[in-house]
């Protein structure tokens, strides 16, 4: 199949005759020609170490099928894993509609052929909306640390100031992402980031220190709610305050599963509000289910510092009908290109329609049920383990769905934990010891309503034999 008479089984363009062809449409005389301007050191000099090439599909597909066993997933293993992408529920309902070819395969069209889609859409952003408490909600981003960026350059636009202000117990994948939103130091753009500490006592912001460095030059504080280490933040309306004082925006990232047990961040001051699409009926996807919302009060200053698509309802000329299409598409990337407020990329829409089905699905009720189940297993499930000898868990009282255990005293790692763990089936939380946070040989367990109460008891009796 692949002698020289014959195109390679997978590349169509590698068919005899093929690339001299190419080049005789466009008029160039070699390969060596269409790629000139691309500086010589910029060339790979050695050959890519590559495996043999396989040579049938069916060879193909036995190789990815060998790969593929050699993952160990959460459905065959018990996981307590979260810190961004967490181990939800999602109903088969939401699979069924995101798998529909209208949905699946839908890219772009006009405001005429995708109606159906954009209310769809306006279905998410309205019931998350109202999750919120805030009028306009943007379709999603790449993922919550790209939406978390886009929020702080649009207050530094609204604002014209150049510093940000955020929690110094962040997410250090999130933190990464920001930093290369708000640039490096020495371009005209950039945005410098101030680091708030904590109060060691809850976890939370110290409020002594945000006060020492709200001035008349910051932009935004940007903190979340729960926070990164699943610490609620029971002052986020005196931190508002006190950012509106200095002529500040207040900007929270939020779990929209925690508002049916939590206020809105529209309630206590918020004016800009990201969070994640994930908990909303997307499966974990080794990944790849992320996205991050963004939104804020329905006022021009705000409205008109969006980079992505809104979308909105308006009455037709037909009385009682109604018609869905996107509003002030001429301020982002589509529609200016790199005069647009921000460059918008290719965006997480699918799950809008994910998040659109799963919020219909629960309701008000619904979230609120979930917020109380999910709470009260994570707190279960911080005592239980708390119980383990050597063990001790951070802020127990004061966490949504993720708290802090930290092994000190076990004189094993985090590592040699966690190993010993997934021996016997079980995934245990994400490694702290290397974040630079100050808790030791801590990680973060996350627990959600897919864990019963058998299985916390699970993981902690497990917990007490491998630090034996």
């Amino acid at each position: 199949m692949t002698g020289p008479t014959r195109a390679h089984p997978w590349m169509a363009n590698s068919a005899p005759g093929m690339i001299d062809a190419m080049l005789a449409e466009i008029g160039a005389a070699s390969l060596a020609e269409v790629f000139e301007q691309i500086p010589q050191d910029h060339f790979r000099k050695t050959p890519l170490n590559l495996p043999p090439q396989l040579s049938s599909e069916m060879e193909l597909k036995r190789d990815l099928l060998g790969k593929l066993r050699k993952n160990a997933t959460c459905e065959d293993n018990l996981s307590f894993l979260g810190a961004g992408v967490w181990q939800h529920h999602v109903p088969a309902i939401v699979d069924e509609i995101v798998g529909r070819t209208e949905f699946a395969t839908n890219v772009w069209g006009s405001y005429q052929s995708d109606h159906g889609r954009n209310q769809a859409w306006f279905e998410f952003s309205s019931q998350l909306g109202a999750l919120l408490n805030l009028d306009v909600v943007q379709l999603p981003v790449y993922s919550w640390g790209c939406a978390i960026g886009h929020a702080i350059r649009m207050a530094a636009r609204k604002t014209g100031r150049k510093k940000v202000l955020l929690a110094r117990l962040s997410d250090p994948e999130r933190l990464s992402v920001i930093r290369t939103y708000c640039q490096p130091q020495e371009m005209e753009s950039a945005i410098e980031i101030v680091l708030v500490e904590p109060d060691v006592s809850s976890g939370r912001l110290d409020l002594a220190d945000l006060k020492s460095k709200l001035g008349p030059d910051v932009a935004a504080i940007y903190f979340e709610n729960p926070a990164y280490l699943g610490t609620i933040e029971a002052e986020a309306a005196q931190i508002a305050r006190m950012t509106r004082a200095a002529g500040a925006e207040t900007i929270v990232g939020v779990d929209p599963l925690s508002l049916g047990v939590m206020m809105a961040p529209g309630d206590y001051g918020a004016d800009i509000v990201t969070g994640p699409v994930q908990p909303l009926g997307v499966h974990m996807n080794c990944g790849g289910g992320v996205g991050g919302f963004i939104a804020s009060r329905d006022e021009p200053e705000y409205v008109h510092q969006y980079n992505g698509f809104l979308v909105s309802i308006a009455e037709t000329v037909q009385p009682g009908q109604f018609g869905f299409g996107l509003a002030c598409p001429h301020q982002n990337s589509y529609g200016q290109r790199e005069h647009g407020n921000d460059w918008t990329g290719n965006s997480t829409y699918l799950w809008a329609i994910a998040g659109a089905v799963y919020m219909s699905l629960l309701g008000p009720d619904g979230f609120r049920e979930l917020g109380q189940l999910i709470i009260s297993r994570a707190r279960y499930a911080a005592q239980q383990v708390s119980q383990v000898p050597g063990v001790r868990v951070h802020w127990p009282d004061t966490t949504f769905k993720e708290f802090v255990v930290n092994f000190d005293d076990t004189g094993l790692s985090v590592t040699e934990i966690n190993d010993r763990l997934r021996a016997r089936g079980i995934f245990g939380g994400k490694d702290l010891s290397g974040e630079d946070l100050g808790l030791g040989q801590s990680a973060l367990w996350c627990v959600t309503e897919v864990h019963s109460a058998a299985d916390i008891r699970h993981a902690a009796n497990t917990l007490k034999e491998v630090l034996k």
